[in-house]
């Protein structure tokens, strides 16, 4: 990342990297497309409108999930969240 120019210097004086700046040119070199900037793209470029389906396995009978079951992707700050999608 370095190398490639995705660093700055904090207030402090302490790099920074840039994690998701640095992942997004990747994955645009290789030719993957997670959506575009101008449409639903929130305040800091975290809002994500990718749904996730439901397989079934162990893990998932414990969570009272069932195969079909569908989540939006919802990208915060240091974590993401599996919300229920609409018409579950």
């Amino acid at each position: 990342m370095r190398e490639c120019g995705y660093e700055s210097a904090k207030k402090d004086g302490s790099e920074h990297l840039k994690f998701t700046a640095f992942y997004e040119a990747l994955l645009d070199a290789k030719g993957v497309s997670l959506g575009t900037d101008s449409a639903g793209r929130g305040k800091a470029g975290r809002r994500l409108s990718y749904v996730a389906t439901i397989q079934g396995n162990a893990y998932t009978a414990v969570l009272d999930l069932r195969p079909g079951d569908k989540f939006e992707i919802k990208l915060g700050k240091k974590q993401f969240r599996l919300v229920p999608a609409r018409g579950r």
